[in-house]
């Protein structure tokens, strides 16, 4: 799965360069931050998170393990300083449907990640997943999909 996913992320990233030139780096900060928000969402820090957003970063952007941490850093203080996830989700919706299901999967694995969905975490993947044009039943499907991993 994470193959299809990096060869996705990695079209996405590198077409574009007509009209509607893709930003990669503001696109990668973006869903970076959403993985923040998930983890922040329950207002605690736990470690398997923390793992879980790194090993997903290097799965989805096709990054090492140093380059997702400085991400992360990045992210995290952006997500401190955001005041709603819109700023995030508006530079996302030029994703393919495909590549937005796969970011909501990707959302679901890090709220997996500590064994237990906390509502507020639903509540940020749930309003993620409507910004980015994400049918119920895709959202659904990620969340069945994450977890049986």
């Amino acid at each position: 799965m994470f193959t299809q996913l990096r060869t996705l992320f990695r079209q996405v990233m590198h077409e574009g360069s007509d009209g509607g030139a893709i930003d990669t780096p503001t696109m990668n900060l973006a869903m970076a931050s959403l993985l923040c928000e998930v983890a922040n969402a329950d207002h605690e820090v736990d470690p398997r998170e923390e793992s879980a957003k790194v090993h997903l970063l290097v799965n989805l952007l096709d990054i090492d393990d140093s380059s997702a941490k400085s991400l992360l850093n990045k992210a995290k203080e952006q997500s401190n300083q955001s005041v709603s996830l819109y700023e995030f989700t508006t530079k996302l919706r030029t994703l393919m449907p495909e590549q937005r299901y796969q970011l909501i999967e990707a959302m679901w694995q890090v709220a997996y990640a500590d064994g237990v969905i906390d509502p507020l975490e639903e509540a940020v993947i749930r309003q993620v997943a409507e910004l980015i044009y994400v049918d119920h039943s895709e959202f659904i499907r990620a969340k069945l999909s994450a977890q049986d991993k």
